[in-house]
């Protein structure tokens, strides 16, 4: 089992109110899946992703990941495992104007303190997996929606995380380039990395194992 998140719920206190972001999510997923979430806009899809990717904190319930109680883990020891385990896709794509292709996709390496030597062939074989190795040189405002994208799943994935979560990624491309997205999931996913990916598109959900319905902060 990859993780296991038991009674989590997650509010904002207004005045005396409070506001559920998340209710009671009961969820697990093992090692290999691929896991759509859905459900309308401001049903919790993103906050849930955020918390099982521990970039939110949750109020209430326990949350197990390879075994770890996160729930019970220091910030520092959170962002370990994190750093560790994970990778995320944004459907803003989040890429460093300022660096280049080359240098978004190793900086999660210089993070893990990888040597040199080792980050010039990790990167290499990214480029060279994504086709993208004669825009190594470029910034990402001379890439296309679609390849700023490659470049944001090359970024995820160079350190080889264990599950990889992708929020709309293909919110912002069109339909070619938003297939190709999927059509590389389905290859990673196949390759043994678990991914839960968040969609407004039931052809995108499809392409998982299994569809998870959010409303209001609760799976239907």
């Amino acid at each position: 089992m990859l993780l296991n998140l038991k009674g989590i719920f997650k509010w904002v206190q207004t005045g005396g109110a409070r506001t559920f972001l998340l209710r009671d999510i009961n969820l697990t997923v093992e090692e290999g899946g691929f896991i759509s979430i859905m459900g309308p806009s401001g049903s919790g899809k993103s906050t849930l992703l955020n918390v099982i990717g521990m970039l939110d904190e949750f109020d209430e319930g326990e949350f197990l990941f390879l075994e770890e109680p996160v729930h019970q883990l220091k910030e520092k020891q959170r962002a370990a495992l994190y750093k560790q385990y994970i990778g995320f896709v944004f459907q803003a794509y989040h890429l460093i104007d300022e660096l280049t292709v080359y240098e978004n996709i190793e900086t999660p390496l210089i993070y893990q303190g990888i040597k040199k030597a080792e980050r010039k062939a990790l990167v290499a074989d990214m480029l060279d997996r994504f086709n993208i190795v004669g825009k190594k040189d470029l910034f990402p405002t001379q890439l296309s929606g679609g390849q700023q994208q490659l470049v944001g799943i090359a970024r995820a994935l160079i350190g080889k995380p264990k599950l990889l979560l992708a929020d709309e990624p293909t919110g912002n491309l069109n339909s070619s380039q938003g297939e190709e997205i999927m059509n590389l999931f389905r290859q990673l996913n196949k390759e043994g990395v678990t991914i839960i990916q968040v969609t407004h598109s039931e052809k995108n959900a499809s392409h998982g194992q299994r569809i998870i319905n959010l409303l209001d902060g609760r799976i239907e």
